[in-house]
Formats: C-alpha cells, structure tokens, sequence
C-alpha cells in the first residue's frame, strides 16, 4: 500500500481511483464495509482503491474539548487498511485552513488530484465547512465533478448502527469481547516500547513496556491474555494494565511479558493483541507471591493463546 501525508495529484499516475472517505478510527465491521466496497469497485474498472483520510481527528483543531478518545492510532489504521487490500492510503493533517474550505471547493479538490470514477462513505459523512456538505449533495455533484458516489448502509448489531462511540463505550467498561466483534479483530494496540524499571527482568518475567496517551481509549486495569507480534512474527503473551500497585511510583502503563522471547526491543513497535481478560490488577504483598500470580496468569492464558 502506497501511503501519502500530503496532497499529491495521482490524476496521471492512476487514471482510474475509487475514493473511500472518512476517520475510519479503529476501522471497525462498519468502515470495513465501506473499504471493501471501494476495494470491490475499484476491481471493477481496473483501477485502484483510495483511502482520504486524516492523520488527526477535525475536533483535534475544531472543538479539542469534545475530542474523544481514540480507539487506534494511525499505525493500526495503516495496518489494517493494507490488510484490507487497500491500494493508496492519503493521510494528511487536518487544518484551520482546511476545515474552512466550502463544501463545493473539497469535491473540486478531490477532482483536481484524484478525479475519482466512484466516492464510497457511510451513512454519517458530512465533509466541508462546518459539515455543510451532505450525502444528498454528494450524490447529486457526482455528475458535474465526475463521480459517482455510493453510500454504504450502517452495519448493525444488536438492532442499531456500530459505531467508534459505542466501541469506546464498551472497551471502557471491559466489555473486551462484544468490543472486538465490533471492531471484526481482537482489540490491538501498536506503540513503541518504552523503557520501564526493568523489576520484570529481575523477577525473571522481562516486560515490554508500552506507554498509554490520554488521547486513546484503553481497557479497565487488569492482566489479559494477549498475542504480540514483532517485526512480522507473532508470539504469545500476558500483559497488565495498570500501575503495578506491588511497587510504588509505577506510572499507569501496558506492561507485556512476551512468552518465549529475548532481545533488546526498545523504541521498537510492536502491536498487542487483547484476547480475554485474566483477572484483575492486585497488590501483592511481595515478589515471591507476585511470581507465583504471574506463573498462574500465563497457564491460564494458554486457554486464549492463538499459536
């Protein structure tokens, strides 16, 4: 997947695109179907398939208050895309400047660098100044700026619409399992580990550590099963959220203990996959009962261990 962070006029290079537009954060079951779709399309004309998305959320600059927590980053947005058979990911930063262009100026845009034969969204996008521009008016501009645009219908669960709202909703509450059916994967979290206090080392259960930003939503503490993958291979792992409550001045991190693995992966990326929960976070009242916990933890998440 070719990935573009700024604005590049593709009109030459790829002279037939389908365009899927929206945030897609988490590229839940319903984004999902509007990628495929635009993957489905581009096919049928022998062209290639585009993501215009934005590499931050508009109310990071229009509203930062209202700014909700993030399900992924634009890491996992990446991945998952690629995974999905997307041929050209275009990110770029969402601006003051942007955020003020009327809607008929953006479909200008989008004829001037895409000149897209089919726009795919869902049912909820809006695009331009203050969200003027609407589905009506996409569907009817097609004509006069080129396209053709498809609205894809809401995917359903439980009789309503899934949503990021509703993902972060339940990934809030622990509800891991109902979550990642939303999502159509295991809830995974990609970040560069980070160095820790090393005490996994000396214990003799060595952690990756990964920081957790106030800008994403996160499980409730606790020890999950979980599979990590690195540089393309996976492995098995147990990792806890939380602030280690055994030791004192731990600030509230992902701390992964991946099973049968050595070597130095600071500043590293790694992805975590979250399969089930194991328990609760505990103090413990010292090292020894902590280990014995820990050996507790990784027999019982061979239960969960996908390998």
């Amino acid at each position: 997947m070719e990935v573009y962070n700024k604005l590049t006029d593709l009109t030459k290079k790829y002279p037939r695109l389908t365009v899927a537009l929206g945030m897609f954060d988490g590229v839940h079951i319903g984004h999902q179907s509007i990628i495929r779709r635009a993957v489905e399309l581009a096919r049928t004309i022998d062209g290639r398939s585009v993501v215009f998305t934005f590499s931050n959320h508009p109310l990071s600059v229009l509203a930062p208050q209202a700014l909700p927590p993030q399900i992924g980053n634009n890491s996992l947005r990446e991945q998952r895309l690629a995974e999905l058979g997307v041929d050209i990911l275009i990110s770029i930063p969402f601006t003051k400047e942007f955020a003020s262009r009327r809607p008929e100026e953006f479909l200008e845009l989008l004829r001037q660098n895409l000149a897209p034969y089919y726009v795919v969204t869902g049912p909820n996008y809006t695009f331009g100044n203050k969200g003027k521009g609407t589905q009506r008016m996409l569907m009817r501009s097609g004509l006069e700026y080129g396209f053709t645009a498809e609205i894809c219908p809401a995917v359903l669960r439980d009789g309503r619409p899934v949503s990021s709202t509703r993902i972060r909703k339940l990934l809030s509450e622990g509800d891991l399992q109902t979550a990642s059916d939303f999502l159509g994967y295991p809830f995974t979290v990609i970040e560069r580990v980070i160095h820790g206090d090393e005490r996994g080392r000396v214990i003799g259960f060595p952690t990756a550590n990964l920081a957790i930003s106030e800008q994403r939503v996160m499980l409730p503490n606790g020890v999950y099963a979980v599979g990590v993958t690195y540089q393309g291979k996976h492995y098995n792992g147990v990792a806890n959220i939380g602030n280690n409550p055994t030791f004192k001045g731990c600030n509230r991190r992902i701390e992964v203990n991946i099973d049968a693995f050595s070597g130095n992966i600071y500043d590293m990326l790694i992805a975590v996959e979250f399969l089930a929960k194991l328990r609760d976070e505990v103090k413990f009242d010292g090292v020894e009962q902590l280990v014995r916990q820990i050996k507790k933890d990784k027999e019982k998440a061979r239960n969960y261990w996908q390998y």
